[in-house]
């Protein structure tokens, strides 16, 4: 693997050329990979360069990189959060990492805490937490615990090619199901469609609810910007099998990328909704600490003609900066370009019938199991 690298390669504020962006360029030698590089962690005490010795060293193709698996034993499964701009507090991630390898990821920053970079390290060193399962049992049997929304598979896809051989996504699903708790799911993964059987009699009685995620319908696009996760296509028929078993599917068109997607955004909700969504919601691209960097070389590499654009159409919705991290900001900029973007929203969403609130997925129905004995069905 490449020695990693840390720095802001391109002025942090303001308006850059197209002779700025060059200097953002890396080699990229991975196929198959979002990141074009892999930053040592901000919380490193050093840092590691690529440079020329003498000895033409660094023209030399990197070794392939491979997927790892790692255990980790958890010791709580359900994350809660008091973050005001978002719909839920509870959340259940039962991998770190993503081979999805989606560039504009918002997960990709938490690698850098356990020392590993938010490059091609969050990609292809991923953990699971094979405890999950008895966790979930024992934080939902306790005597003071209050149901509300869980989202499954938040912080990183629930459902992403390491879910075929683990099955802990299922898992936790079964375990919701029998409590009757209500959940929430996103993804951008055509595994999903294998739990159909779980999710439909939970969305007949009004406890589960999914998103999945299209960014882009220009497969070309999708496959360097998103490389292992599903096409568009696939992922428009997953909406239609997903909804076509009774399930609600909002379609999230998110990140919207300006200079790069925003002109699909009519044409992707259309495409949605023909297949079965009965909802739509959008965020703006964000790019929080790491990330910046990493879709600016991504950008320099794969859409080199139209990267100062988008950089510099970011930072115009961002107060000229690459992020804005402020509540109710984050996802939706500012100015001009925003505005549009929300407008051209909001007006498609209507004539498609894709604005109508969701309805609210109930907490009523949550019951811990009952053992024959009397007792809760899990033991402590």
């Amino acid at each position: 693997m490449r020695p990693m690298r840390t720095e802001q390669k391109l002025k942090p504020t303001g308006r850059v050329t197209l002779i700025d962006t060059q200097q953002a360029v890396e080699r990229s030698d991975q196929r198959g990979r979002g990141a074009v590089s892999n930053q040592t962690g901000r919380f490193e005490p050093e840092t590691r360069h690529t440079f020329d010795d003498g000895w033409d060293t660094v023209e030399e193709t990197a070794a392939r990189i491979e997927t790892t698996l790692t255990r980790e034993s958890a010791k709580t499964i359900i994350t809660f959060n008091k973050s005001p701009d978002i719909s839920f507090d509870r959340s259940i991630n039962p991998y770190r990492g993503c081979e999805h390898g989606c560039i504009y990821c918002f997960a990709r920053p938490s690698h850098a805490y356990g020392g590993l970079s938010a490059g091609l390290d969050f990609e292809s060193r991923l953990f699971f937490k094979p405890n999950a399962p008895e966790l979930l049992k024992r934080e939902l049997s306790r005597p003071g615990y209050r149901p509300r929304v869980i989202a499954l598979g938040i912080n990183t896809d629930a459902f992403q090619p390491v879910e075929r051989e683990v099955g802990l996504t299922r898992e936790l699903l079964k375990i919701l199901s029998d409590y009757r708790h209500p959940v929430s799911l996103l993804t951008k993964s055509s595994l999903i469609e294998r739990d159909i059987d779980l999710m439909a009699p939970m969305a007949k009685a009004g406890l589960l609810r999914v998103g999945v995620s299209i960014t882009t319908l220009d497969r070309t696009l999708a496959r360097k910007m998103e490389p292992r996760a599903a096409t568009p296509t696939r992922r428009l028929q997953t909406i239609r099998a997903l909804s076509g078993a009774g399930i609600p599917v909002t379609v999230m068109t998110a990140p919207i990328i300006p200079g790069l997607t925003d002109h699909e955004i009519e044409h992707l909700l259309e495409a949605a909704a023909d297949h079965g969504a009965t909802g739509a919601g959008y965020v703006m691209l964000r790019l929080p600490h790491e990330i910046k960097d990493l879709f600016h070389e991504w950008l320099v590499t794969h859409v080199p003609d139209r990267a100062a654009k988008v950089i510099n159409t970011i930072r115009e919705m961002r107060g000229g900066k690459d992020y804005d991290a402020r509540w109710f900001e984050r996802g939706g900029g500012n100015g001009p370009v925003a505005q549009i973007i929300s407008q051209r929203f909001a007006r498609e969403t209507r004539r498609l019938g894709l604005d109508a609130p969701r309805p609210a997925l109930r907490t009523d129905l949550f019951q811990p199991p009952v053992a024959p004995n009397g007792q809760l069905g899990f033991g402590f």
